[in-house]
């Protein structure tokens, strides 16, 4: 379903090279790499989720995230998020993001499939300074980015501040919430606003001395015209070392509701996380993919 809504944005900025067009068709780049997010995205954790939520709370030590994106060989879309994150005493957490997703062989045609002149470029990209900070039970964070997209022959860049917030009732109920893109607080195709809710149904001994935790997880995505999008999920972790996360999502963009599910497996390696994450395809164009790595530096 996400697919269909990237190619009617496409649809849409031709004609309308206008700030919000652009900035939306850059915003749909991202929503069709959020597919690949295994929880719902305010619940996200990791240094590259500081993308999708700031509040990643306060690690201690440097880190570096690396996620890299792939949609099916029909779309052709790629992304990277690379982020960076350092402490600050007394200050909290700081760190950069750097985050690209552009569609390839998009090529112009006139009354033949044949392509004609040279490739139409359509990317967007966004570099973002966030600080971060752990109170109490809870994390608040901040992201200042510049948005840059490109379509076709239009170029275009904005400036947004977002934020984020996550609080823990115990170790058994957790909250969090964070803009995306946020420009203004009425429907824009250009942001999302982000809540979820993470519980801890159970945890026990799975086999032999080898502890597990099961979550059930909620989210909902607004801010964009047409409906709420709703995630519902579960994840198991099984010791310290995997996890698995699955998720069902009912997306409403452009009133038209459709399912999709998503899948992640995450291994804890030492200073080491990697993570690999798929959705389960649509329209039979096949599965778009993430892989990701996180370092503890020092």
């Amino acid at each position: 379903m996400r697919i269909q809504h990237f190619l009617l944005s496409i649809a849409l900025a031709v004609p309308a090279p206008a700030l919000a067009a652009q900035a939306g068709a850059g915003s749909e780049l991202w929503r069709l790499a959020a597919v690949t997010v295994p929880v719902p995205p305010s619940l996200a954790t990791g240094i590259a989720a500081g993308f999708w939520n700031p509040a990643q709370g306060e690690s201690g030590s440097t880190r570096l995230g690396l996620d890299l994106i792939q949609t099916p060989e029909a779309v052709g879309a790629t992304g990277v998020i690379a982020a960076l994150r350092f402490p600050l005493r007394r200050v909290g957490g700081l760190g950069v993001v750097y985050a690209r997703m552009g569609l390839g062989d998009l090529v112009r045609t006139t009354d033949s499939p044949d392509p004609v002149g040279e490739a139409i470029p359509y990317y967007a990209q966004s570099a973002a300074v966030i600080w971060a900070r752990g109170v109490g039970r809870s994390s608040v964070g901040a992201r200042l980015t510049y948005h840059d997209t490109h379509f076709d022959g239009t170029r275009i860049g904005h400036w947004t501040l977002d934020a984020g917030v996550t609080h823990s009732f115990g170790e058994r109920l957790r909250l969090a919430a964070a803009t995306r893109g946020l420009r203004r607080l009425r429907s824009d195709p250009a942001q999302d606003l982000y809540a979820g809710v993470e519980c801890r149904l159970w945890r026990g001994t799975l086999w032999r001395s080898t502890p597990g935790t099961f979550i059930a997880r909620y989210g909902v995505t607004a801010g964009h015209p047409g409906g709420a999008d709703h995630q519902i999920g579960a994840g198991l972790d099984v010791g310290a070392a995997v996890a698995v996360d699955i998720l069902v999502a009912r997306e409403a963009t452009y009133s038209n509701a459709a399912w999709r599910g998503a899948a992640g497996l995450r291994f804890a390696m030492g200073r080491y996380r990697v993570t690999f994450a798929r959705d389960g395809g649509v329209s039979d164009l096949g599965s778009a993919f993430r892989v990701g790595l996180e370092a503890r530096l020092k």
